[in-house]
């Protein structure tokens, strides 16, 4: 482990290079492209140096990725908050994501890691994404608004995930945010 301030500066930026690297292969290759000797060849390090940085190894390493994608996530859907057009804006925002990002989103959605839901042990940047969500489709109390954010949660992943799959008609991507931010209306 670092040992100076200077160790620890160089210990962050490895980290960040290997999460980096970890994306720019999977969204260039997908996720079986993504191994820990392919990270260790890509970056120029051991193996036993990643494992220094992810214990778990690719399944550390996809759960960084996971929390980060729902950091940046979470800052995407949070610029519209406080607009007349809230909820229309961070449906737009979700969805652009999901396609800007479609690795980084695949494993969001599906990738195996220690990343607990809809648990207290659920990741800060996981919460506020959505409470976002809650925020902005409202409900008469907290069990309400929960079960209004998972609907438009799941109404989301489930347009990302066939629109990644080439299921659904491109020149419809407007009209269906705007169908969707009525329904949450």
């Amino acid at each position: 482990m670092p040992r100076s301030a200077q160790d620890s500066e160089r210990f962050r930026e490895r980290e960040t290079r290997i999460v980096r690297t970890t994306r720019e292969i999977a969204e260039r290759e997908g996720w079986p492209a993504v191994t820990v000797r392919r990270l260790a060849d890509e970056i120029g390090v051991s193996q036993p140096i990643l494992y220094r940085h992810f214990p778990g190894g690719r399944e550390d390493i996809v759960g960084r990725v996971v929390v980060d994608g729902y950091t940046e996530l979470a800052a995407a859907m949070d610029a519209g908050t406080g607009s007349t057009d809230a909820l229309p804006a961070l449906v737009a925002a979700y969805l652009d994501f999901a396609r800007e990002h479609p690795a980084v989103y695949e494993a969001m959605a599906s990738a195996r890691s220690s990343i607990a839901f809809a648990s207290d042990d659920t990741p800060a940047a996981l919460r506020r994404g959505f409470e976002l969500l809650e925020q902005a489709v409202g409900g008469a109390d907290a069990r309400e608004r929960a079960v209004r954010a998972e609907l438009l949660w799941s109404t989301l992943h489930g347009i990302s995930q066939l629109a990644a799959h080439g299921r659904l008609d491109a020149a419809l991507d407007d009209a269906r945010a705007d169908a969707v931010a009525r329904l949450f209306s």
